[in-house]
């Protein structure tokens, strides 16, 4: 017996699971020397967004993650139940980063959850919702001191 991997609500479309399986594939196989794999995922047109910026287009989201990922020692994503409902996802994850700039390359997790629209077995609108204090904030040396000397001294 098999478990499914979305939890579906309204209408069944079939390339949807499939898609989602292989952005979740594709997010833990990406890494800079092969960001031509997005092609496989994502359609010509698409929009994406997250707390640091807006692009539109393939081209531009290959050159957004050419930057993401340029320090990126290792990256790797804990998907939770993707709820599916038509042509709209949403995917839990945790993502496990370890970055050349953050925490001297020690390892570090950031909850989020990505919003999909998948039309013809492609992402055609992605975007990622996260905490940037979680990923950033908290974990460059300077910033994080003064966070955590605010914090302890609030109040």
């Amino acid at each position: 017996m098999s478990t499914a991997s979305a939890i579906e609500v309204g209408s069944r479309n079939s390339a949807v699971p499939a898609t989602i399986e292989q952005f979740k594939s594709l997010f833990n196989k990406l890494e800079k020397g092969n960001l031509n794999k997005l092609q496989e995922v994502y359609g010509e047109d698409i929009v994406f967004q997250d707390p640091f910026g807006q692009v539109s287009g393939l081209d531009a989201l290959t050159r957004y993650f050419a930057g993401a990922y340029s320090n990126v020692i290792a990256c790797r994503f804990e998907f939770g139940q993707a709820v599916v409902q038509g042509a709209s996802v949403a995917l839990p994850w945790v993502m496990v980063l370890r970055h050349k700039r953050i925490r001297g390359g020690r390892e570090i997790r950031v909850d989020g959850i990505s919003h999909l629209r998948i039309a013809d077995a492609r992402v055609v609108f992605h975007r990622d919702y996260f905490d940037a204090g979680q990923l950033l904030y908290e974990n460059l040396p300077a910033l994080g001191r003064i966070i955590r000397w605010i914090r302890k001294n609030a109040g």
